[in-house]
């Protein structure tokens, strides 16, 4: 097994100011139910949207919601892996890389920043609306609604994850991948709501073999 980049210790409790700045420094808390509500509200007003005021079937717009989930955990897991826990090469980039998700790995029961400001969300959320639709136009609708909710499945498993001790149901086995990320080796497991890509890419822990 690979060793761990981290380098510092998780820390179980607490939190860490990162902005001298009060405003700032509290947009960079949120409870994660507010993220949650205003994904799921965006994404049903695209499928409303969709269905209302284009041409396409309620089936094709299945479709294209489903792919756009799947796509979400693709995006989650590329993004994860190559911008959350890139090799900064520079101060700038590690502080940026800290500041999106390094605070996260030492302070891993931080409640407050399992998701980011609902500000910051929305505003990605708009952004990707304007780009998927420059791709695919109408369909950009029903496919950004199902990345959304991607979105919010995520938030809503990560919390889980780090809130909740190891649950007796189908998480259990989530939440295990997502606790060697963390505390034995933060070069595998990418996968948060979903470990697929993970196992497509070989980023698994690999157990030595009995002889």
């Amino acid at each position: 097994m690979s060793s761990t980049n981290q380098s510092f210790k998780p820390n179980n409790t607490g939190t860490k100011k990162l902005f001298d700045n009060p405003i700032l420094e509290k947009l960079t808390h949120t409870h994660i139910s507010v993220p949650i509500a205003l994904l799921l509200a965006y994404a049903a007003g695209l499928i409303i949207w969709s269905t209302s005021r284009t041409s396409i079937s309620s089936s094709l717009i299945t479709s294209i919601y489903f792919i756009g989930l799947l796509f979400f955990t693709f995006a989650e897991y590329t993004l994860h892996r190559y911008v959350y826990h890139m090799k900064p090469s520079s101060d700038t980039k590690k502080k940026i890389q800290y500041t999106f998700h390094g605070v996260h790995h030492e302070y891993p029961k931080d409640k407050s920043r399992l998701a980011m400001p609902p500000i910051l969300s929305l505003t990605i959320s708009t952004v990707l609306l304007g780009f998927f639709h420059l791709i695919m136009g109408e369909y950009s609708f029903s496919f950004l609604a199902g990345f959304l909710t991607g979105y919010a499945l995520y938030l809503f498993m990560h919390y889980i994850l780090h809130a909740y001790p190891p649950p007796k149901n189908f998480f259990k086995k989530l939440w295990i991948y997502h606790s060697i990320h963390h505390y034995k080796d933060e070069t595998i497991y990418y996968g948060v709501s979903s470990p697929l890509w993970d196992f497509v890419f070989g980023t698994i822990e690999k157990r030595k073999k009995e002889a």
